[in-house]
């Protein structure tokens, strides 16, 4: 009777344990894949990624002053795609909102951003025009504003890169 108790025991625990664990598996799935929602931009196409920083920096931690600005060598993508895969976004640690505007040196505008907050941003950038095979002189120009409704323009920084079109 008392080695019956055991087993029941036993396999009332083992059943929890397994239960909890499942649950565990389900909750992270869950916060890993469909608790964090894209943004659509309104009027620009694109989507807005709000964990496109996942640094674990707070706004106002940053180790270094002033503003962090992303940087870029090169990027590629193919003759006739309207997509770069490129990632355009504002730190986490930043203070102030960015609009980013892809450009090419000659001024050609391929697009421009609505406010970027800290922490969001976009990997896959819808361009307004397809290009030709060839090698580019591109920039994406990162224009701070700040956080409240006004969004007052700071200052601007340009991030330049080589646009290889295969």
């Amino acid at each position: 009777m008392n080695k019956e108790r055991k087993s029941k025991k036993i396999i009332i625990i083992v059943v929890v344990a397994a239960i909890a664990v499942f649950a565990a598996a389900g909750i992270c799935v869950y916060y890993n894949f469909y608790s964090q929602p894209t943004e659509t931009s309104q009027g620009v196409a694109g989507k807005i990624l709000k964990d496109w920083d996942t640094g674990a920096t707070e706004p106002g931690t940053a180790k270094s002053s002033g503003t962090q600005i992303p940087g870029y060598s090169t990027a590629e993508m193919k003759a006739g795609d309207t997509v770069l895969h490129l990632s355009v976004g504002n730190p986490k640690a930043n203070e102030c909102g960015f609009y980013a505007t892809v450009k090419l040196s000659d001024g050609t505008e391929l697009y421009k951003s609505q406010l970027l907050e800290p922490g969001s941003g976009l990997t896959d950038i819808p361009l307004s025009k397809t290009l030709e095979k060839g090698e580019y002189k591109a920039m994406v120009l990162y224009e701070c504003v700040t956080l409240d409704d006004d969004h007052k323009p700071l200052n601007s920084a340009e991030s330049e890169f080589t646009l290889i079109v295969k």
